[in-house]
């Protein structure tokens, strides 16, 4: 396993394959000024598909797959509660559409909460054997409601994994065309 750190990337196994997105967190009970400690906060994972700069396709909780059938969203966890992975999405990158060329894996805050309401946050990747890749850690609280935790990009026949971990204000992933734009 290779834990990546903001900026960092790794080549991707060559064979495509299935690639696993696990997203995991918990209620920070400290955070927010008024907070009882038992208000749940609703994370959601998210997978945006850009082609040539332009938004494709994306898959979430309210649009489990894209278009091309690569990507799934495997179920919404409005709690984060239960051990290991909250919400997963699958990436088949052997399915991907020729035209994609970016996949970003984005976390975002259904009911508005900034990231400093939780704790423990973190993405990562495995491999179809279940061999974690990489897990990117969200150390520190994020002011921001949602963050770009990793990029997936094309690399000739292959695919590159790079950790983003920066804030990005938007609630929903269907929000996030224009704001994901610098990250290409």
């Amino acid at each position: 396993m290779i834990e990546l750190s903001k900026g960092q990337e790794m080549v991707l196994p060559t064979d495509g394959g299935l690639l696993r997105m696990g997203l995991g967190w918990d209620k920070n009970p400290s955070a927010g000024p008024f907070s009882s400690g038992t208000r749940d906060v609703d994370l959601d994972a998210s997978a945006v598909q850009f082609g040539g700069g332009q938004l494709f396709d994306l898959a979430f909780y309210n649009n489990p797959k894209t278009r091309d059938g690569s990507v799934e969203h495997l179920g919404d966890n409005t709690t984060g509660s239960g051990e290991g992975d909250d919400e997963a999405i699958t990436v088949d990158l052997a399915k991907v559409h020729r035209q994609i060329d970016t996949i970003f894996l984005l976390v975002t805050s259904y009911q508005g909460h900034t990231l400093e309401w939780v704790a423990n946050a973190y993405c990562r990747v495995v491999d179809e054997q279940g061999v974690e890749l990489a897990r990117i850690t969200l150390t520190l609280g994020v002011p921001e409601t949602g963050v770009v935790m990793a990029r997936l990009s094309r690399d000739g026949d292959g695919w590159r994994l790079r950790a983003v971990a920066e804030g990005i204000g938007v609630k929903l992933p269907t929000e996030s065309g224009l704001k994901l734009k610098r990250f290409l």
